[in-house]
């Protein structure tokens, strides 16, 4: 299976393991799994950590070759992700947990995620 994970999942696992849910670690850690980042959590955690934002303490371009050399595959934006974005509900007002939702709708992935706002949205998506 194919598993794209939100932002704070990615953080969580690639340097504060031990915030994730056991649940999380054995999806992470099962090999028969496919484990995907978006190009929009690199991009969220550029701004956010550019901003001084204590959660997102990282250099994104050293996170995305770690997580590369770890065998994830980037999920680029597309326009169909873009535009797929208008048919979910305003749940909330981050613009990137529904651009990672519409890139796992549109391609057909699980979106994991650890966030309550974000399970609350339609489609396929995994609280762990």
């Amino acid at each position: 299976m194919k598993w794209l994970l939100d932002t704070h999942l990615l953080l969580w696992a690639a340097g504060a393991p031990e915030r994730l849910s056991v649940e999380a670690r054995m999806l992470l850690n099962d090999p028969a799994h496919e484990l995907l980042f978006s190009t929009a959590s690199l991009w969220e955690i550029a701004i956010k950590h550019g901003l001084g934002r204590a959660d997102f303490q990282v250099d994104s371009r050293l996170l995305r070759r770690g997580l590369l050399d770890h065998g994830y595959h980037e999920v680029p934006i597309t326009s169909a992700h873009a535009v797929a974005v208008e048919a979910l509900p305003p749940l909330h007002q981050d613009p990137f947990d529904p651009l990672l939702i519409a890139q796992a709708l549109v391609e057909g992935i699980m979106l994991l995620t650890a966030d309550e706002r974000v399970a609350q949205y339609p489609g396929s998506i995994k609280k762990v």
